[in-house]
């Protein structure tokens, strides 16, 4: 019992089949057993024709060549078998050599046996010169231009592996799929020798069985010529006919599987699919018509088949013309347990958070008025910048009062308020009647700490007739997300950003990017440079000049410090440009140079190596510059102050916080055409030219203790 269950059943199945094929040729076979075989033999021929026209693509069916090979042996077996059973038993009558032989002799040809020759000569027409030849050139061309291409493949596969593209294991299954593909085309080009071979030998077996029925029913049965050929070429064309049906369905078998072209269908839904095209079926019905209308035609044949195919082509139109179902996928069920990284980071880098008061302000049902706003915001903000600024992302916080909001840069607050959904705001800018009859909630504008009433929206015509600027709720969160991120362009520029502007450049001038990129700066490298620049307030909305520069200064150095530096220098006509009008004269402040020289010989940064400023003196000249901004009047061109190269950032971080309309100028980056009027010296005597009185310093006696201790 041990050794038997070892044997695999579905192992011996191949070698018990072979083993009754030789069986069947070699040793008598009764009528019911040949009977059954027949029978099996046939259906085995369907189920062959099933799986070629099922199968996808050819290899779907990579054993064809050996299955068709033994059911050519099967065939032959059963002709060996059947023709002894008719030279035996051929004297007795049509049930002689079994009940199906008798069928085809009787039933299908009518027991005449000329009949049957000449249909089974037309089947042998049909399998050899149609069939078979066509399937047997299909197979050759298709293993030849298989094995010519086999090289190429491999080639391509190589490629996609080296390239990253494929994996592997995934590499050695294309490998072992194009050698299944060539293997296939060969062993199908030989195969379709056997269904050739077969014919012939089905044609042969016929001939035999015909001159020896007649010899044998005439010398040892005493049959007459016409007996002999009733009984025995019946049974012999009977014979012939079932063994040249399986045969036939065998070749439309080969055929089809070699002349099929991959698709993701099988054969039939290949052939429908294509089919089934509207303007495939008019035509047929035009013509069908057309010929039913010849007085010489069968109109009652060609008119209903005209009419068929203009039904089918109606159908086939209203169904093109209908949508394609759309197919909606239930979402997986969530699972309670588990938490990605969406729910716990915000890849976003300005985030507005809205109280559950403010929520409506983003409904699509109320045309979404928040959204809009900060779409245009987001656009004007990257014709400003010069680089398209980041998405931003609204969202809903149960962590704010219901009506406040609140705007984040990278997750730090920058500011927020508490507004009104449902009212105007009416902003004091300066020109509103002491005397005025407006009535509303007070409150301040959070954009510019103007004083400002919440109002009903029905007296916003009295609002702005008594001089109040009126926005809405939307407006003012838009307002203020302007004003925040305007005054921080450096923090929306990003690594990706720089990619983009890069790229652009590329289009036009490939060579000015291939200066400085990726050699000698990289994308951080150049990235930190082009922040610098945004801080001072230098838009990158034209990078070609900015990159111009930037390539002759890397030229000199890499030190990101000194790349700043020289970069706005070939930059000083931009940026005075910005506040000059061509041809006009700049107005400018100068240091007294004692004090400039304390400032650029004092204390320094031991991190960054720049000037430190002492406090006192630092809001000293902070409020002497603003002060001669106020004396000059909110319509006076804006000053720039002009100091040494070393002194200009410290002295610009300086302004930025108590005089930022005051533009800081290094001497090297002052246009050497640019004409100049000097309108105050901080810290000296006023020059004689000057147009405005120049004021000295409020606490002298501060500024010359302070030079003492920087010196």
């Amino acid at each position: 019992m041990t050794w038997l269950s070892r044997i695999n059943p579905t192992a011996l199945a191949l070698p018990a089949g072979i083993l009754t094929l030789i069986c069947l040729m070699i040793v008598p076979t009764p009528a019911v057993v040949l009977d059954v075989f027949f029978v099996l033999n046939i259906a085995l021929s369907v189920a062959i024709l099933m799986a070629a026209m099922n199968a996808e693509k050819p290899l779907d069916f990579s054993s064809f060549p050996s299955v068709l090979l033994f059911a050519t042996l099967l065939r032959l077996a059963l002709n060996v078998a059947s023709t002894r059973v008719v030279l035996v038993n051929g004297h007795q009558g049509g049930a002689a050599a079994g009940h199906v032989i008798e069928a085809f002799g009787a039933f299908l040809i009518g027991g005449n046996f000329a009949v049957g020759l000449f249909v089974f000569m037309i089947l042998m027409i049909i399998n050899m010169v149609v069939v078979t030849k066509g399937a047997g050139r299909v197979s050759e061309v298709s293993a030849r231009f298989t094995l010519d291409a086999l090289p190429g493949k491999q080639m391509a596969i190589d490629a996609d592996l080296a390239a990253g593209l494929l994996t592997a294991d995934e590499a050695k299954a294309r490998r072992r799929e194009v050698s299944t593909e060539a293997d296939f085309y060969g062993s199908m080009d030989g195969a379709s020798k056997f269904v050739k071979g077969d014919a012939i030998a089905a044609l042969l077996i016929l001939g035999v069985n015909i001159i020896a029925g007649f010899c044998l029913g005439m010398i040892s049965h005493g049959l007459s010529a016409g007996e002999a050929a009733e009984k025995y070429v019946t049974l012999a064309v009977g014979d012939a006919l079932v063994a040249q049906v399986p045969a036939l369905l065998l070749s439309i078998a080969a055929a089809v599987i070699v002349t099929r072209v991959s698709d993701s269908r099988d054969l039939t839904g290949q052939i429908g699919g294509q089919l089934a095209s509207p303007g495939t079926w008019l035509p047929v019905a035009i013509i069908l018509g057309a010929i039913g209308v010849i007085p010489a035609m069968p109109q009652t044949i060609f008119l209903p088949a005209a009419g068929l195919a203009f039904w089918l082509w109606r159908k086939l139109r209203e169904r093109a013309a209908r949508p394609e179902p759309a197919v909606v996928e239930a979402p997986p069920a969530a699972d309670p347990g588990r938490i990605v990284l969406e729910d716990v980071s915000d890849h976003t880098l300005v985030t507005i958070e809205l109280g559950y008061g403010l929520v409506q302000l983003v409904d699509d049902r109320r045309g979404s008025p928040l959204v809009a706003r900060i779409t245009g915001v987001r656009k004007q903000l990257s014709q400003a910048f010069g680089f398209v600024v980041p998405q931003f992302r609204v969202r809903d916080s149960l962590d704010i009062s219901p009506n406040d909001y609140r705007i984040l840069l990278g997750g730090v607050p920058l500011g927020g308020g508490t507004i009104r959904p449902d009212r105007i705001l009416a902003i004091d800018a300066g020109e509103v009647r002491g005397d005025h009859k407006l009535a509303g909630e007070a409150t301040v504008d959070p954009s510019f700490g103007c004083p400002a009433l919440w109002i009903e929206p029905a007296a916003r015509d009295h609002a702005i007739a008594e001089g109040f600027l009126t926005v809405d709720a939307s407006t003012v969160i838009a307002t203020q997300l302007n004003q925040l991120l305007g005054e921080r362009p450096q923090a929306l520029l990003g690594p990706d950003e720089v990619r983009a502007i890069l790229d652009g450049v590329k289009d036009h001038s490939a060579g000015l990017v291939e200066a400085v990129y990726p050699q000698p700066l990289s994308l951080a490298a150049l990235t930190r440079l082009l922040r610098a620049l945004l801080e001072d307030g230098i838009p990158i909305g034209h990078p070609l000049p900015i990159l111009s520069s930037l390539a002759t200064a890397v030229q000199q150095t890499l030190d990101h410090d000194r790349l700043v530096e020289l970069v706005r220098a070939e930059l000083g006509g931009l940026i005075v440009g910005r506040i000059c009008a061509p041809g006009e004269r700049l107005p400018v402040l100068t240091l007294d140079a004692q004090l400039e020289a304390a400032i650029v010989q004092g204390l320094t940064d031991p991190a960054t190596g720049q000037p430190v400023i002492e406090p006192d003196l630092a809001r000293n000249i902070g409020e002497h510059v603003a002060n001669l901004i106020a004396q000059r009047g909110p319509s006076a061109p804006p000053l720039a102050l002009i100091v040494q190269p070393r002194a200009r950032r410290a002295l610009a971080a300086l302004l930025k916080l108590r005089a930022p309309s005051c533009l800081v100028l290094s001497i090297a980056e002052l246009p050497v055409s640019q004409p100049i009027e000097v309108v105050a010296v901080i810290g000296g005597p006023a020059p004689a030219p000057a147009p405005v009185q120049t004021a000295a310093l409020p606490h002298p006696e501060i500024l010359s203790e302070a030079e003492s201790i920087a010196a």
